[in-house]
């Protein structure tokens, strides 16, 4: 299951981590991290994972140089957490090197989110049915629940309008959440870490 939603017998996420490349596929990730932040009052964590492998030529040369890219994404991920604190919600932002999933996943252990928020590339309609590397292997080895937002949807198009309840019945879950390898991390400027 790629999708999660909660219970009413499940608390509300405290911590939401939003994945995210700070492409335009990843703006409805972005925006359903903010959105789920702000339904059930949680802070949340934007991730951005700089993969040095595919900044590379095939002689090993970069074509982009990290430092250059790591700049672009704190731009970028400073203008979003400016505007999910504009709505109150308690926001700052990551910046990892290395292997984009296996860096999600230990990025949520790190942080202790509660949930995961990240976006799938679709591409072409075969593309639509499946999920992005980065996005599977993370539903794949993440044991928190896991929110994949499709380019076009919206968190609400993400939840499940139902899921199984403890004996196996279909309960409604939107309605749950009130409407209103590593070096370490150093502190960055505004309140944002990267590692």
């Amino acid at each position: 299951m790629d999708h999660v939603g909660w219970t009413r017998d499940e608390a509300s996420p405290r911590r939401v981590l939003v994945a995210t490349d700070t492409s335009p596929t990843s703006e409805g990730a972005e925006r359903a991290g903010i959105e789920l932040a702000s339904r059930v009052g949680a802070s949340l964590i934007f991730l951005s994972v700089i993969d040095p492998s595919r900044l590379r030529l095939p002689g090993g040369l970069f074509h982009t140089r990290v430092d250059q890219v790591r700049t672009e994404r704190e731009s970028a991920l400073a203008r979003v957490v400016a505007g999910a604190r504009q709505l109150g919600i308690a926001a700052q932002f990551l910046i990892w090197e290395g292997e984009p999933g296996a860096s999600v996943v230990d990025a949520a252990e790190a942080e202790s989110a509660d949930v995961i928020v990240i976006g799938s590339h679709a591409r072409g309609p075969i593309g639509r049915l499946l999920l992005g590397s980065v996005s599977r292997y993370v539903v794949e080895h993440e044991r928190r629940p896991v929110i994949v937002i499709r380019p076009g949807e919206r968190l609400d198009d993400a939840l499940p309008a139902q899921a199984p309840d403890r004996d196996g019945a279909q309960k409604p879950v939107r309605e749950v959440a009130p409407v209103s390898r590593a070096r370490p991390m150093q502190t960055i400027g505004n309140g944002c870490r990267t590692r």
